[in-house]
């Protein structure tokens, strides 16, 4: 399953003018429900972040979460870095249109991250799923941290967050939905004593994607999706689709933010330094 062509496809339509982008961050805040889980962290982190803060977007993909922190907190100073050229290309291009003063976009590899003490909160949304060397990126997360400094995670988790599937493995050569993912997914305990073993002394691991956000994931992003690998020309119905199942996906949206999970095919992390 090919995802990342279709992201770009997307930002492509969407990157016309400033008001077409402005309309794409509105749409993927209301439709990717790890959205509003990060939103929902982000607003109790907020409450006792002071005035002079600085964030690590860290793995900042297409720049909905710096442009929904930036826009919120114009006092804010935030990196973003991604490891592909043409997204931050994009992304200054973009900010650079809106004149957003507090941000900036640099090229980056994870792995190779050498900051000291120098940020109040890394936010890595959608990211460690995609490195191998898991272990190495996140003790670079926590000297890139300030004592006290918050790390905010949200990755799949081994309950299917690819969309792999026990009976998958049975199959050679099998892969998720999504196979730019170089795991399924991460169990708490792996991810806890991952962060622990980084230097993180304090952390809180739960489920996201219960039962309300496995239907709305369906709904929203994986059947879309796979009419568009089919062809292109479903873009003319997407408009009709998410007309039918957009009320759904908001209703079990709020569900999966508002319930606690035993199992889910989504983690969202924190650790503090």
């Amino acid at each position: 399953m090919q995802y990342d062509p279709i992201k770009r496809s997307l930002g492509k339509v969407f990157n016309r003018s400033a008001l077409s982008r402005k309309l794409f961050y509105r749409l993927l805040d209301l439709l990717l429900l790890r959205t509003w889980h990060i939103k929902k962290q982000m607003r109790e982190w907020t409450k006792k972040a002071g005035s002079t803060v600085e964030i690590l977007d860290a793995g900042s993909g297409f720049g909905q979460y710096t442009y929904f922190m930036s826009q919120q907190h114009p006092e804010w100073k935030i990196l973003a870095v991604d490891v592909k050229e043409e997204q931050i290309e994009d992304c200054n291009q973009f900010f650079s249109r809106i004149s957003a003063k507090n941000v900036r976009f640099e090229v980056a590899d994870l792995t190779k991250l050498n900051f000291n003490q120098r940020f109040d909160l890394v936010l890595c949304v959608d990211v460690m799923e995609h490195i191998e060397e898991d272990r190495l990126v996140l003790s670079n997360y926590f000297n890139a941290l300030k004592p006290g400094g918050m790390l905010l995670i949200s990755t799949p988790s081994d309950q299917g967050g690819s969309d792999v599937h026990e009976h998958d493995h049975a199959e050679e050569g099998a892969v998720g939905f999504i196979d730019e993912h170089v795991r399924d997914g991460y169990a708490i305990s792996d991810l806890d004593e991952k962060l622990r073993t980084a230097g993180f002394s304090k952390t809180e691991i739960h489920y996201q994607y219960g039962w309300p956000g496995k239907i709305s994931w369906k709904l929203s992003m994986k059947y879309p999706i796979l009419m568009l690998n089919a062809s292109r020309l479903f873009f003319v119905l997407l408009p009709f689709y998410y007309l039918l199942v957009f009320p759904m996906s908001l209703v079990l949206n709020a569900l999966d933010v508002k319930l606690k999970h035993n199992t889910g095919t989504g983690i969202i992390a924190r650790a503090w330094k």
